[in-house]
């Protein structure tokens, strides 16, 4: 029996016919290597930045429903003419939306997770010797509704079926060659790591490094599928292996350091310090589907019997968290400001190395304060430490922490083109 291998392409591997004549050639690299192929594209270049600012000039609040529609429409573009560079080549391909193989997810707009795929009619082609080319980033509802996976879906969609066909393994292809220590347009000397395990690449995904979104690396992770993030523009290069842990070699704590720029910081003050406060506050925000990350509660004031609990969330959800906190007021009983501050950077080191390892949150510390940043908030995690910091000090932080603990390569970090848009 024929090895499955799922591949991925984002839209800067896809952006022009040229481009998409060499994931073609990829893909038909892979299947004379004697194995099955399925293929999983993005929209276009920036084709989605493109739609969403069209509907952004006819309503400034459109509905999710109709954004999934319109959204939707920019991988149908790209599987087609990835199948036809395929065909042109002389090789059996066909292509496939989402509604059409039965890629099933919960009926949530924008943000939806896939719940089951069909696997009958990709199976029947592959088992006809065709290379099948997928819409990532897109699904169907059991009633028919079109949805879309939200940022990095693509990703998601391309594990979702490495999963769902036991495939061998499932490459990303960008154009970075690897997942690296930390971005290199911040530190050229950054390092390609030869592979990474699963917990650290998921930790450094929620720490805003944009290679892999982080619902891939969990699903990756939950099904035990071999991850690996190579160049569409330089395929001698082997990239970056995603794995369990068991199988790492751990030479240092710190794998690597990431920022996150596109986080929020909302305080809301003066609330009611009694049981259940947190509990209707953040269930609230989750039945909203708004995501949280960093908690911080302040100490009780005693005259007042209050706090303040300050949390972060993505830029894009902070109209909707502010609302969503105004209407719980009169509920909750508080009648304190709601702060947001949007000029803040989250900043992580990450390593399964740091499990057990004491010193390494005072050398990030020291790292900082030696530059003068201020810490603003810390959460942390076995294996990660994060520290809100200004937004402007952000590229500072990372080149501090990643010289202190030792990640640069010898050599200068080639980087062809721009990091991908996950």
């Amino acid at each position: 029996m024929k090895k499955i291998i799922v591949q991925k392409f984002g839209g800067t591997s896809v952006a022009d016919t040229e481009k998409i004549k060499n994931a073609a050639k990829i893909a038909i690299k892979e299947k004379e290597n004697g194995n099955d192929v399925v293929v999983v594209v993005s929209a276009m270049g920036h084709t989605t930045d493109f739609l969403v600012k069209m509907a952004k000039e006819l309503s400034s609040h459109p509905s999710d429903r109709e954004m999934d529609m319109l959204l939707s429409t920019g991988e149908g573009v790209s599987i087609a003419l990835l199948t036809m560079a395929i065909q042109a080549q002389g090789y059996d391909a066909v292509s496939f939306n989402a509604m059409q193989i039965g890629i099933m997810t919960e009926k949530i707009h924008s943000k939806a997770r896939i719940i089951d795929i069909h696997t009958e009619k990709l199976r029947k082609n592959l088992n006809e010797g065709k290379i099948i080319v997928v819409a990532g980033f897109q699904g169907i509802t059991e009633d028919g509704e079109i949805t879309t996976l939200g940022r990095g879906g693509s990703d998601t969609s391309a594990v979702a079926l490495a999963s769902a066909l036991n495939a061998e393994r499932c490459d990303i292809y960008t154009d970075v060659e690897g997942v690296y220590t930390t971005d290199p347009r911040i530190v050229p000397k950054a390092s390609k790591l030869k592979s990474v395990s699963y917990d650290e690449m998921l930790e450094l995904a929620h720490a805003g490094a944009n290679v892999l979104h982080p619902r891939s690396v969990e699903t990756a992770k939950h099904y035990n599928v071999p991850l690996r993030v190579r160049s569409s523009f330089n395929t001698d290069n082997e990239g970056t292996l995603i794995l369990g842990v068991e199988k790492m070699e751990i030479y240092k704590p710190v794998t690597g350091v990431a920022s996150d720029l596109s986080q929020a910081r909302i305080v809301v003050c003066d609330v009611p310090d009694k049981p259940g406060v947190a509990a209707k506050l953040f269930s609230k925000l989750a039945h909203e589907n708004i995501s949280v990350d960093m908690i911080i509660q302040s100490y009780a004031r005693k005259v007042s019997n209050t706090n303040d609990i300050a949390f972060t969330v993505n830029l894009d959800d902070v109209p909707g968290t502010v609302s969503a906190l105004e209407s719980l007021k009169s509920e909750i009983g508080f009648n304190g400001e709601i702060q947001t501050n949007n000029d803040i950077a989250k900043v992580s080191i990450v390593g399964a190395g740091m499990i057990d390892r004491p010193g390494v949150a005072s050398m990030m510390f020291e790292a900082l304060a030696e530059q003068g940043i201020n810490i603003k908030m810390i959460s942390t995690s076995e294996i990660k430490i994060s520290c809100l910091v200004d937004k402007s000090d952000a590229d500072k932080a990372v080149k501090a922490l990643h010289n202190v603990f030792e990640l640069a390569c010898d050599k200068t970090a080639e980087v062809k083109g721009d990091l991908p848009d996950v």
